[in-house]
């Protein structure tokens, strides 16, 4: 097969390569059931040692090769991002960082807000346009038994509103749905932050990795989430925000402002997917639901050039064919990497 190089890196079904996901840690302090069950992730769990992970020059050198193929967002994922020490020197770092047309890149970090009260400024300052929050529910007992290590709900509300105070360019809430834990938190959520120009996106209850204890019956439906919603504040579609934008967008007829939802399972969005993702320990993977990545840590601490890097990036996703979510059977891989070592 022919790699073709330059800022219009295309896979085998034309998708462009233009969203980084890089997670820089695989550790997280809370549990929940979705993503680290404490069953699974207990005290003695193994998590990868400080030199198993990408320094901040090794994230850089594989965001530049990201770059150079026409990457213009990057995300910063874990785990929970937060833990890991000094994460604002990688935001500048990152901050500095060009588009071939000399552009600055759309910098982005997902977080489950337990230190965003504390860090908000500071990444900011450091450069970071936006922020996501994770946030399953309003109500305390529900929340505490999700994140399920007590953690109270109020301290990540702070963290939302510090990064309020510091400025970002958008401030997201993601909720993921499971039945029979916090589906009937929907409508107190989307009225939380009704008017206050935060985007809440609910999620459907994803089969990532096999330790979550994924069900169908547990999922409920996008088309679901937005009607509970439509039929309390009433809604009209709108237009993506950008080309494989995740998320199916709905304006508040009222101009109240926006929600989202995405539905990886019941309208699978494959078919326009941009994004690749680069676990803690440097290995790529170009969909969420992988069972195996490829070993760009092994690249660069072997002495690889960058141009011998930029061709490694543009032979992996020259050769991508991944559709899982919309081949989701019986016949698809038992084994899936887990979220908290992909990243989201």
């Amino acid at each position: 097969m022919a790699v073709q190089l330059g800022p219009r890196l295309r896979d085998t079904r034309g998708r462009m390569l233009r969203d980084l996901r890089i997670s820089v840690t695989d550790r997280c302090n809370f549990r929940c059931v979705y993503c680290m069950p404490k069953e699974v992730f207990g005290r003695d769990h193994d998590f990868l040692p400080h030199a198993m992970l990408l320094s901040f020059e090794e994230i850089v050198r594989v965001a530049r090769a990201g770059v150079a193929h026409g990457v213009h967002k990057l995300r910063l994922t874990g785990g929970e991002p937060l833990l890991r020490r000094d994460i604002e020197t990688l935001i500048a770092m990152l901050a500095e960082l060009r588009t071939p047309e000399g552009e600055r890149l759309d910098i982005a970090l997902t977080t489950n807000g337990s230190a965003l009260a504390h860090k908000a400024q500071a990444l900011r300052d450091a450069g970071l346009n936006r922020v996501t929050v994770s946030l399953d529910s309003l109500d305390d007992v529900t929340f505490r038994a999700m994140n399920d290590i007590d953690f109270p709900l109020q301290r990540v509300l702070d963290g939302i509103r510090a990064a309020e105070e510091a400025g970002f360019d958008a401030i997201k809430v993601n909720t993921v749905v499971k039945r029979g834990a916090n589906e009937d938190d929907v409508l107190g959520i989307a009225e939380r932050f009704r008017g206050t120009g935060v985007t809440v996106r609910f999620i459907e209850f994803m089969d990532v990795g096999t330790t979550n204890g994924w069900n169908l019956d547990q999922v409920v439906s996008s088309a679901e989430i937005v009607e509970r919603i439509d039929a309390a504040h009433p809604l009209e579609p709108l237009q993506p925000a950008y080309p494989g934008e995740t998320a199916t967008r709905w304006r508040y007829r009222d101009g109240a402002g926006e929600i989202g939802a995405i539905s990886s399972v019941t309208a699978p969005f494959c078919g326009d997917c941009t994004r690749a993702r680069i676990s803690a320990d440097g290995k790529l993977f170009t969909c969420l639901f992988a069972s195996r990545g490829h070993d760009l840590r092994a690249l660069l601490r072997g002495g690889c050039s960058d141009a011998e890097l930029e061709a490694a990036l543009a032979q992996i996703w020259g050769a991508r064919d991944d559709r899982y979510s919309e081949l989701r059977s019986a016949d698809t891989p038992a084994e899936r990497i887990e979220m908290s070592y992909i990243g989201g």
